[in-house]
């Protein structure tokens, strides 16, 4: 039985997930990073990672690492991570061409003892019923005979500088007693804090969907209490913080969901309750509400504006923040996506700013150019959607100052005091 030390790894898929997987694993042995983005290779060979996760000197100091777009160059690894993103579609349904595609590359590579461990998030039974047979059918070998399978889910924090991949507890599973004591192994080199072997890939799989549904269900329900509370003229912070008094009561807040995980993950686990005939309520219920709110939001807005007599069609509105959370450059389903969609609905002249995300990212999502510096005394409404630190810094007079002298200010994140803004959610 091969031991964890004489994996020889190759991670396929360098994104949020990948790189940093990579780069800690690069400390202990020799990793290849293959993505089939030329252009993100070439980046991370230059020390340029452009989601803003990792500097220069650590991507070019690690001498363990390596970065390829030739997947010939991976036929000396012996274990193989998979770590592409499995988004959803239009109709809300998994997206599993880049599992699919990732697998279907694997297959061809694969030999006789190999090992293949994913960390995407899929439903329970995905990794057996879908990629296994793609690694059986183009490689000729027989799973569990000829090569096997993990599953740890990944449970990277995009922008968190305290919670680091060393640092977060890891499950993982493998598709035999020994495979699943290997892959517990092999993780455990760099996992600080250690591991949870499950007791199936099944069970694993099920776990990692769980885990977001729970927040996104807990989220849906004081987003549920802020929109009673708004129209009872309560401060739902106020509220929050005054049950949060007790020892159980837990701190969710309200706001817009959205990313890679929150806003996908829960459809994941929808989808398979379907496909064996039972119909989800109570997590649909939650996923409504949560995808409804950023145009609760958008018209919470518009009506505090005309309060002020403020001319809808064509009022000049900043939009702070474009990212699916703060200090991070990731625009992935970000909650501010459908406020600016209904803004747009309503003619309002936007702009854009966002100090952390890619400004062709932006251009390309919404057809408008960021503007990195806003002018003073132009705008009619400012709604302050991500809690960026460049925000903070930059205060509340400094973001009033940008405004003309009636104005309304939407502070989504609860940055400043509730009496110094005219909205909060």
């Amino acid at each position: 039985m091969i031991k964890s030390k004489d994996l020889k790894i190759a991670i396929i898929g360098l994104g949020y997930v990948g790189l940093p997987l990579a780069l800690e694993f690069a400390k202990k042995k020799t990793v290849i990073g293959f993505d089939n983005n030329e252009k993100r290779i070439e980046e991370l060979n230059s020390g340029i990672d452009r989601n803003l996760e990792f500097n220069k000197e650590l991507l070019t100091n690690s001498k363990n690492l390596s970065f390829t777009s030739d997947i010939n160059e991976l036929e000396t690894a012996n274990c193989y991570i998979v770590t592409v993103p499995t988004p959803i579609d239009k109709l809300k349904k998994p997206d599993l061409r880049p599992l699919i595609k990732a697998s279907e590359m694997t297959s061809k590579i694969i030999n006789k003892g190999d090992l293949i461990i994913y960390e995407s998030t899929v439903y329970p039974g995905c990794i057996e019923e879908v990629c296994v047979p793609i690694l059986e059918k183009n490689s000729q070998l027989k799973y569990n005979k000829d090569f096997f399978c993990g599953y740890s889910p990944e449970r990277i924090n995009p922008g968190d500088k305290d919670h680091t991949i060393s640092k977060i507890k890891k499950i993982t599973s493998g598709s035999t007693p020994e495979i699943a004591d290997l892959i517990d192994d092999l993780y455990n080199e760099i996992i600080t804090v250690g591991t949870h072997k499950a007791q199936s890939i099944k069970i694993a799989e099920a776990a990692k969907v769980i885990e977001n549904t729970q927040r996104d269900l807990n989220i849906a329900l004081v987003n549920e209490l802020s929109i009673i509370f708004n129209k009872m003229n309560i401060d739902t912070n106020a509220v929050l913080d005054a049950a949060g008094s007790k020892w159980n009561f837990l701190p969710f807040k309200p706001g817009l969901v959205g990313g890679h995980c929150i806003g996908v993950d829960p459809y994941y686990l929808t989808y398979k309750a379907e496909s064996i005939g039972y119909q989800p309520k109570i997590i649909l219920a939650g996923r409504k509400l949560n995808d409804s709110m950023g145009g609760h939001v958008a018209l919470q807005l518009i009506k505090k504006m005309e309060k002020k007599n403020i001319q809808i069609k064509g009022a000049k509105i900043l939009i702070m923040g474009l990212t699916f959370k703060e200090n991070c450059a990731d625009l992935r389903n970000s909650g501010i996506y459908n406020v600016i969609k209904e803004l747009k609905k309503s003619e309002c002249d936007l702009d854009l700013q966002d100090p952390w995300a890619d400004e062709e990212e932006i251009k390309k999502i919404y057809d408008i150019f960021p503007t990195p510096k806003p002018n003073q005394n132009i705008y009619d409404a400012i709604l302050i959607g991500v809690a960026h630190n460049e925000f903070k810094t930059l205060g509340l007079q400094s973001i009033k100052n940008l405004c003309k002298k009636t104005h309304v200010i939407y502070d989504l994140k609860n940055l400043f005091n509730s009496n110094q803004v005219d909205l909060k959610l």
